[in-house]
């Protein structure tokens, strides 16, 4: 039932002029549905075409202004007798599902004060479950809002409010927006807390859930200034101003991505406003998100992709900007250090599976609305990020930018494609663009970068077709700074004879997306004294060559322990330790790591974790190596001294580690139930409920993984109790306890994968983070052999990659 390439392109030739009205009703919380009315208008060609939408209950037609009786079959309404010399108008009225699982009308109950909270989270396949309508995305539209809802509540949407305020009728009535894709509407309703104010002429606001009004005052002050930094950044950067009428964000409950682009109104998962001391890589992280939704304003919302091929050129081009506005404008100078440490090595891994795929695939490639489903992925997002800002560097930023604005102007408010961008750059460059964009975005894989020695001399070498524009820094034997400067590398070798005899970095600041592999003499000094380097931007491109290293295999996972414990305790980056902890938690330790060396590893990392805390220099080093210390330490009496104190040494334990503390202890027997359930009632709210149900999932007993499978399996979990409970179940430590759950899970989860696409995705990252057997290898290639839905296979599939 997903729509098809070949169906969006034969409606799109034959409707336009569409535009829509609708009107939601929210106000029954008791009721398991919501009412929904839509009035669309559109010219057709043809007397025949089909709107789309979802499970719908209590449905009525009315086609230019007659009852109408058209056939549906659960997902679509399929109209017929259409005007086709004028304007047609089809309302459709219908009650619609209430779901907890991310994909449509989101309905969350918050546990820390019972309030209810609902928003439409939309994307691909998912408008259709708040309206009717033609859910693609080139037949852009304006759209109307009104909601009616309890009166207490405010409610937010895509356009200005007209009318409706907290304490009134319960009706509200938003701006007309301009036109836009519909999958891209947004309406967001419950008691939120909310800080507003203007700047350059427009509304601004911050939203939050009521529980987290304490959380939204402590960071207002640096919300308010990344936001209204990166306004005025994009202000001058882009020739196009801003297109709508407001700016409002909001943190909300559930949502199953980071955050989305929604014109007017950018939705944000409320985990980026954590209770307690907020960690710098989430700030950082915080930030280029903030900066990234903002440049869909324009790339995405103003000019929008045609068909889904050209993900990359709304999601690349956003993630690019994102890190590059954090640093430039909003104050965020080791932004980039977060992407070339914390989201690269996701890339590269990417690039070398069966599933990786041009930048910018052909429109035949991706044939239906699923299959673009897998392809919003590390390649889309973190390559695409990274050969755009290579794309930048070897043009020249003058250039690129000249190239970017031609493309928006000459789209604005329409859609677009690979071709369009491509012209708009030819026009400004005087380079060859065109074979550019067939060698880096038309193609898979990467090169190799290599340091080789000629005598003294370091030569680089490159093993690929690309043409490399990086940067090449050279050090002495103390890691001091001898020299460093751009160098062109193509088909010949270029030689350094600057830097005879001197320890060399090739892409020292992340410039492009290479495998790059240093000479002996080079990985010598990175062995003995990784940590000295004093650039954070070049340790985290270092760290990045040895995971890959070990996600290669050239490396195996003892020594690559070896490094950590010599070298992250001296890390003087909290992003660095936190990216280099993830890594080798979630994929070191289940993926390379030999089954029987697991648990010393984790002990080894834990340990590694308790050293650098003890010399940590600031709040945010000792948040994230004490984070290190609660994943893998056996020391109960020192875990529990922390939940006794409420802190780690003069560090107040926020929330999120307070739990990780409760969930460790559990893992090894030393926190029943009793206990967790002592700790979920001292500070009720959303990581209570959550932490509990992880760490009684973690608990090291047969009763306690069955009761967690239940909860898992239950078809209406919440996406975040799910989440939760598979997180909490699996351990490197407990391979034999947790050997049926494995093949429960490949047996079960493509049912529960069934529920959607944003769902199948949190199924997907739910895999067993542990060495699987060869039997279970083998299960996996059978299940993998059988009915696996498109986006749950996409993930197993890579998983299987991975463990070759």
């Amino acid at each position: 039932m997903s729509l098809t390439l070949s169906e969006a392109r034969a409606r799109a030739a034959q409707l336009s002029e569409v535009s829509y009205d609708v009107a939601l009703d929210v106000g029954d919380q008791g009721s398991a549905t919501f009412g929904s009315r839509t009035t669309v208008r559109f010219r057709s060609t043809g007397p025949d075409t089909f709107l789309e939408l979802a499970s719908a209950e209590d449905l009525t037609v009315l086609v230019n202004g007659e009852t109408a009786h058209p056939s549906y079959d659960g997902r679509r309404i399929h109209l017929t007798g259409l005007r086709t010399d004028g304007v047609n108008e089809v309302v459709v009225v219908a009650r619609l599902p209430y779901v907890s699982d991310g994909e449509g009308m989101h309905r969350t109950v918050d546990p820390a004060d019972g309030e209810t909270y609902v928003a439409a989270y939309l994307g691909m396949d998912l408008a259709q479950k708040v309206l009717a309508c033609f859910d693609q995305n080139d037949l852009k539209a304006p759209v109307s809002v009104s909601v009616d809802a309890p009166p207490a509540w405010t409610v937010l949407a895509n356009g200005a409010t007209l009318d409706g305020a907290p304490g009134g009728d319960g009706r509200w009535r938003f701006a007309t927006t301009p036109p836009i894709p519909v999958a891209l509407l947004v309406v967001a309703a419950g008691p939120w807390v909310s800080r507003r104010w203007e700047h350059a002429g427009l509304p601004f606001g911050w939203h939050a859930r009521a529980s987290l009004s304490g959380e939204l005052e402590r960071d207002f002050g640096e919300l308010r200034r990344v936001t209204e930094s990166c306004y005025d950044h994009y202000a001058d950067m882009f020739d196009e101003p801003y297109a709508f009428d407001s700016y409002d964000q909001v943190f909300v409950p559930g949502l199953n991505w980071g955050a989305q682009e929604m014109p007017g109104c950018v939705t944000y998962r409320d985990e980026l406003l954590p209770r307690g001391q907020v960690p710098e890589d989430v700030r950082m992280f915080r930030a280029s998100v903030i900066a990234h939704e903002m440049s869909h304003m324009w790339f995405g919302d103003l000019m929008t992709m045609t068909w889904w091929e050209d993900t990359w050129l709304q999601e690349s081009f956003a993630d690019y900007m994102g890190y590059r506005v954090a640093a430039d404008a909003a104050g965020f100078d080791g932004a980039l250090v977060g992407h070339e440490v914390g989201q690269k090595p996701d890339a590269y891994d990417a690039d070398q599976r069966r599933s990786t795929h041009p930048i910018a695939p052909e429109p035949e490639d991706i044939p239906d609305v699923d299959a673009a489903a897998t392809i919003f992925d590390a390649i889309s997002y973190a390559k695409g990020n990274s050969v755009l800002r290579q794309l930048a560097t070897w043009l020249g930023d003058e250039v690129f930018l000249r190239g970017v604005n031609t493309h928006l102007t000459r789209h604005r408010f329409g859609n677009a494609t690979l071709a369009d961008f491509v012209d708009a750059l030819d026009e400004a460059a005087d380079r060859d663009v065109r074979t550019w964009v067939d060698q880096w975005l038309r193609s898979t894989g990467f090169d190799t970068i290599r340091v080789e020695r000629e005598g003294e001399v370091p030569v680089l070498h490159r093993d690929g077709p690309r043409a490399h524009r990086v940067r090449v820094t050279a050090y002495d034997d103390a890691w001091t700074v001898v020299g460093s400067e751009l160098v062109d590398l193509a088909d010949e070798p270029v030689p350094l004879p600057a830097y005879a005899g001197l320890v060399v970095v090739p892409n020292a600041h992340g410039e492009t997306f290479a495998r790059i592999v240093l000479d002996d003499r080079s990985w010598q000094a990175v062995d003995a004294g990784l940590c000295r380097i004093e650039d954070d931007l070049v340790r985290a491109v270092v760290w990045t060559m040895l995971v890959d290293r070990v996600q290669s295999s050239a490396l195996d996972a003892v020594t690559f322990g070896d490094l950590v414990e010599r070298h992250l305790p001296g890390e003087r980056s909290a992003m660095i330790v936190s990216a280099v902890l993830d890594r080798t938690l979630m994929r070191v330790l289940p993926l390379r790591t030999p089954p029987d060396e697991a648990a010393a590893l984790l002990e080894r990392l834990a340990a590694s974790c308790a050293t650098g805390l003890l010399h940590a220099t600031s709040p945010e080093l000792a948040l994230a190596f004490a984070t290190g210390v609660a994943a893998g330490s056996r020391d109960v009496e020192v875990l529990r001294g922390w939940l006794a104190a409420g802190a780690v040494g003069d560090l107040a334990l926020p929330p999120a580690l307070r739990w990780d503390v409760v969930r460790r202890l559990a893992a090894l027997g030393a926190m029943d139930a009793d206990a967790i359930e002592l700790e979920r009632l001292r500070d009720p709210g959303t990581d209570a409920e959550t932490g509990a149900t992880a760490a009684l999932a973690a608990r090291p007993t047969a009763a306690a993984k069955d009761a967690a499978w239940s909860t898992a399996a239950d078809p209406a979990v919440d996406n975040r109790i799910f989440a939760a409970t598979v997180r909490g179940m699996w351990s490197v430590e407990q391979p034999d306890l947790l050997a049926p759950y494995v093949e429960r899970y490949l047996r079960e989860a493509p049912d529960w994968a069934a529920r959607g696409q944003g769902f199948a995705q949190v199924v997907g990252l739910a895999r067993p983070r542990i060495a699987l057997t060869v039997d279970q290898v083998a299960l996996l290639d059978e299940v993998l052999a059988g009915d696996v839905p498109t986006v749950l296979r996409r993930k197993w599939e890579d998983w299987r990659d991975d463990l070759r």
